[in-house]
Order: C-alpha cells, then structure tokens, then sequence
C-alpha cells in the first residue's frame, strides 16, 4: 500500500464544494449515504490540487460518519485517486495492448527524453506528472494519453511534443484526435456502406 502523506494542514470543503458533497449524498437511499464515499473523495482531490492527503481522507470520512480506514481502502484501490501531489498536467499514459501496439512505448520516450520523467516521477517544476495507466477506453484512438480531464488521441512521438510543447507555454492544446478524423470515425475515412439503398 502507497504510503499516506501527511501535510500538517487541516483540510475544509470549500462552502460551494460542501453544497456539492451534500448534493451526491443526497442521491443515495436513506442508510446508504456513505455510498457517496467515491464522488466525494474526487471533490477533495480536485479542491487539494488533485491529489489527496491524510486529512482529506480523514475529512471525507467524518463527513460521511465512516471509519478512516474505509475511505483508505477505496483510495488506495482505485488509480484514478492520487496519493501524493502531481504535476499542474497530470499524464496518465494507457499501456493497453492496443495502445501499446500502435506507439505507446514512443510516447514513454518523449516522456523521458523531453520532459525527464518516467512512470510516477514529476518534473522539477511541477509542471508534469507522468503515470502508466491500464484501458482508457478509446481503443480505436491508440496511443491515448489522458491529461488532467482531457483525452489526446491518435497520438504519435511528433504531435505529442506538439501538445506537451503547447501545455508548457499556457495554452490549451486541441483535445481528441490529433490526426485528420472525426472523433472514432475511420482513419482515411468510410470504406464501408457507401451505397445508398432505394426507398419505398
């Protein structure tokens, strides 16, 4: 298990993120609020600079009136909550088979020799922040990379410098596809169904 990070800082919900939290709870059947333990937590992760420490987790927990080592449990479980502080564009590159075939070990390389870092390691300027992930579902899109929110497609060592380039001076690089084609269509366009059948 990761160990917990500990800040010294006491952890609040902001008053428009504990209107949020009592929002999902609100969602669940009377008895089962502590259900709301995993949106809850990604509230606390995205307020703490998306990550979480030992008082948010303690935080999360009395305000769901469970015990702290409950809300450990689904934190350290799931990889999408991050246990210690991530760089400002957090990289979770998929390694999948799909994205592995199609190029991912070239955007690993970029990773390494632009920026510096390998799987779990940030930049010295906290800028980036680099995680080997498993499936992020856009199999067809391969190589992905997810940063912060945001998926980056069709992704080849070229146009990821491209987007890295772009993130380290401020800008908002394009998400999805970097290639020429719409969202999953086919890359080169249709080749099949091109015929129209008569009508009635």
């Amino acid at each position: 298990m990761s160990q917990i990070i500990e800040t010294g800082k006491a952890f609040d919900f902001t008053p428009e993120n504990t209107e949020k939290a009592n929002m999902y709870i609100a969602r669940y059947p009377e008895g089962r609020q502590q259900s709301a333990v995993m949106p809850l937590l990604d509230l606390a992760q995205r307020q703490n600079e998306n990550w979480l420490s030992k008082e948010c987790l303690e935080y999360v927990g009395n305000f769901l009136s469970i015990p702290y080592m409950r809300v450990l449990e689904v934190a350290t479980f799931y990889t999408m909550y991050n246990l210690k502080p991530v760089g400002k564009h957090f990289l979770q590159l998929c390694r999948t088979t799909p994205c592995w075939l199609r190029g991912s070990d070239d955007l690993e390389a970029v990773c390494k020799n632009k920026l510096g870092i390998g799987n779990g390691e940030t930049t010295e300027d906290g800028l980036f922040s680099l995680l080997e992930v498993e499936c992020l579902g856009a199999c067809v899109n391969a190589p992905v990379v997810q940063i912060n929110d945001d998926f980056y497609e069709d992704l080849n060592a070229e146009n990821f410098e491209t987007v890295l380039d772009a993130l380290a001076k401020g800008e908002v690089p394009q998400k999805g596809p970097q290639i020429d084609r719409v969202n999953s269509a086919p890359e080169g366009g249709v080749t099949t169904l091109l015929e129209k059948t008569g009508g009635a």
